[in-house]
């Protein structure tokens, strides 16, 4: 046997979209990181082997601007130009590349970590090494290092190394959990095999095999929607084995999947109910998608309360949006719902206590094997979600090794040091604000060429819409909303009762609390303007709702001239899928934005606007919250659109860090289940060039320029022969789309 030892700063042990996160994060903080995956493939349940679509914080839409950035946000939007069908094979290699073109960065596939070594008493143990297995190359190898992460999903390090961990339900008395059963009871999310189908353009029989089951004795015919157009995760109800041990069980429950594809597929081709003479089966996975199984303890353990309530901390590293998703434990064999699920209003933080062992003190873990109930696991372990995750533990763990401290150390002296380095490389916090003291750009003054100062929407092509359901128009509002202009026409003399509400959390959209109401007088008659006073002044910037009540006798009239920072809310609870229930107490799942998504009631906002005024783009957040949280241009204005940064006395920079808007309103599922058809995001900067000034003669000096940009965050490392220099300057040559220049982030790092 041959045999041979790696030694690196940061060891991540597993390869789906959770350990590629965390290592490639690490790797860009100049750590020597190794990753190692026990599959030929990277991506965990989104690999081609699996073919998951990946789901986050958007929520399949239902969330707004929720969508996550960093290197999660950097893998969907290449997977949106590179693959625009939606290929899995293809997502293999985006995923691949990612990881590929770090040089700190060593990648181990078809290595299964069979032994690990650990030293310590049960309350401090330490990680001394992992040994894997490599199949095909016949190799052992020994990998040593300071510092671990266990993104298995299952917690196979950490069970190997003694890491306190959970199986199963909690009581509802451990963490006074609503959802949680009486008594602790070890079920399970159950796992997932996924099948594709084909047109072949011709009669194709199909002869079942002898392992397909009879569903016509189970009750998957009346209880799950079948359709044969569908294939792919559309069948992620194909779920079983949550009573059994998800991984002793784990062949016992593929055998059992698979047997139930070939009799669904029987019942689609043979039963006379569907229009499938020309499918056949492609492909049907053998890897088994898991959903659950350990969960480490951490020094927190996040709860249903935390993500219906929106618990802020003051460690929050990363962001989630999914519903509590919980589904029954006899899976695809449960004569109700596949999954019942719970909206919190808006994203939910994650805090970094819940991403390393409370009793190993160098593991770190991320995915579904972080530290959660089963209750807030269900919303937490979605794969965007557990990449937003992986780039903060990763982050962290170099992190760690810098500063020579422990998980727990970085927490008690070091928390918000993370949470800055984390939004200086753009990863999917929320409420975090830029406190970095390296970024220069905060003590400079910032002015613009034009600012869009006027939220209104032209009346050019608008269509007519009837007043059937409340509607809600997000505004951000800072410093204050006085009145809202609205395009209305009506059968006849009627009232219209418009009503304003704050959203409570900053991260919300949704009406939340009553601030205002009032009822105006709409004459009879065409299309015209009436002025609605909606006053509202918040003591730091939000979003306010502009609710009008239903009126079917009223017609507002809609654009798809969506200005940034706003939203059209309908007030409509609709649900056509029987696979799911779902909890309709939420405000979230009562004013959807997904009817009118990308549209906007024509309206018009007074008094002008402060919220994308340019010091946004220096002394905000990186993502809506309370506000768009960026600098937009006049769209009327001429020629390029240029942000601007004088200091009082010339500064030294190594490099400028630039955030575009990406509009994280719009889900970008890799498998593409709500395609978006704009393969690079209409509202990014495509043209632009940054320029300084060294002299005292105000001439300004390229550092550089960029065509056909197509990325969100863009990091220019200045010469050091620069020298000194008193103002940069941005120029906007030109967008991808969109009217106006948008700068989230304009960052002068020292």
């Amino acid at each position: 046997m041959r045999t041979q030892t790696v030694e690196a700063d940061i060891i991540v042990v597993g390869g789906g979209l959770a350990g590629v996160s965390a290592a490639v994060a690490a790797a860009r903080l100049g750590r020597r990181t190794v990753l190692i995956n026990n599959r030929p493939v990277l991506g965990g349940n989104s690999s081609s082997e699996v073919r998951v679509w990946v789901c986050g914080a958007t929520a399949h839409g239902n969330q707004r601007w929720a969508r996550e950035t960093g290197i999660i946000g950097e893998m969907y939007r290449e997977n949106q130009f590179r693959n625009p069908d939606g290929n899995p094979v293809y997502w293999d290699d985006v995923v691949l590349d990612t990881v590929r073109r770090e040089p700190n960065l060593t990648l181990f596939l078809n290595t299964e970590v069979i032994e690990a070594e650990a030293t310590g008493e049960d309350d401090a143990r330490r990680v001394i090494s992992v040994t894997g297995w490599t199949m095909g190359s016949e190799i052992r190898t020994v990998f040593r290092g300071p510092m671990f992460l266990d993104c298995t999903g299952d917690g196979l390090v950490g069970r190997l190394v003694g890491a306190r961990h959970r199986l199963g339900k909690e009581s509802h008395d451990e963490f006074g959990e609503e959802w949680a059963p009486e008594h602790p009871i070890r079920e399970f999310l159950g796992s997932t095999l996924l099948f594709y189908t084909k047109d072949v353009g011709h009669p194709v029989k199909y002869v079942a095999p002898e392992s397909a089951k009879d569903i016509s004795t189970t009750p998957i015919p009346s209880s799950r929607i079948i359709r044969s157009g569908d294939s792919g995760a559309h069948y992620w109800w194909i779920e079983w084995g949550g009573q059994l041990d998800i991984v002793d069980d784990n062949e016992r429950i593929r055998d059992e999947l698979r047997s139930v594809i070939l009799g669904i597929w029987d019942h689609i081709k043979n039963s006379g109910e569907f229009d499938a003479d020309n499918l056949t089966l492609e492909w049907i996975g053998n890897l088994p998608g898991k959903r659950e199984y350990r969960r480490f303890i951490g020094d927190h353990t996040l709860r249903q309360q935390d993500v219906l309530e929106q618990t802020s901390f003051d460690d929050g590293v990363a962001f989630g949006g999914w519903s509590i998703d919980l589904h029954p434990a006899e899976g695809m064999y449960a004569t109700g719902a596949g999954a019942v699920q719970r909206f919190s209003d808006g994203v939910f933080e994650i805090p970094f206590r819940s991403l390393y062992s409370a009793n190993v003190e160098n593991m770190l873990m991320a995915g579904r094997n972080v530290s959660a109930t089963h209750i807030a696991f269900g919303a937490a372990r979605v794969m965007a979600t557990c990449a937003a995750m992986g780039e903060a533990a990763g982050t962290a763990a170099a992190m760690c090794l810098d500063l020579g401290v422990t998980p727990r150390g970085l927490y008690r002296e070091h928390r918000e040091d993370l949470r800055q380095t984390l939004l200086r490389a753009d990863a999917s916090l929320i409420g975090v604000a830029n406190a970095d003291p390296d970024d220069l750009a905060r003590s400079a003054s910032v002015t613009a060429s034009s600012t869009l100062r006027a939220l209104a929407t032209d009346d050019a092509d608008a269509e007519s819409l009837t007043l059937v359901d409340d509607l809600g128009i997000v505004i951000p509002v800072h410093p204050r909303l006085e009145t809202t202009d609205l395009l209305l026409s009506a059968e006849g003399s009627t009232t219209l009762t418009a009503e304003v509400w704050s959203t409570g959390r900053r991260q919300n959209v949704v009406p939340f609390r009553l601030e205002h109401r009032t009822e105006i007088e709409v004459p009879a008659g065409d299309a015209r303007w009436v002025r609605v006073p909606t006053p509202f002044s918040p003591d730091e910037p939000q979003n306010a709702v502009v609710v009008l009540r239903a009126n079917p006798q009223i017609a507002v009239h809609t654009t798809e001239a969506l200005p940034p920072g706003v939203l059209t809310l309908v007030h409509r609870v609709d649900n056509d899928d029987r696979n799911v229930e779902v909890d309709r107490d939420g405000l979230l799942v009562q004013w959807p934005t997904k009817p009118l998504r990308g549209k906007s009631v024509v309206f018009r906002a007074l008094p002008e606007t402060e919220a994308l005024a340019p010091e946004r783009a220096t002394s905000g957040f990186n993502r809506p919250f309370g506000g768009p949280n960026m600098w937009a241009s006049d769209p009327a204005g001429n020629g390029p659109q240029w942000l601007r940064l004088d200091w009082a006395e010339p500064v030294t920079a190594s490099e400028i860090r630039l955030v575009f808007d990406d509009d994280v309103d719009i889900e970008l599922n890799t498998l593409h289940h709500h395609r978006n058809p704009d393969e690079v995001m209409t509202t990014l900067v495509r043209d632009y060039r940054l320029e300084v000034q060294t002299s005292a003669d105000g001439a300004w000096r390229a550092v550089a320029e960029v065509r056909d940009n197509r990325h969100r965050l863009r990091v220019h490392p200045l010469s050091a022969d620069l020298g000194p220099f008193s103002a940069a300057r941005l120029v906007v040559e030109s967008t991808n789309g969109a009217r106006e220049a948008r700068v989230v982030a304009f960052r002068v790092q020292s």
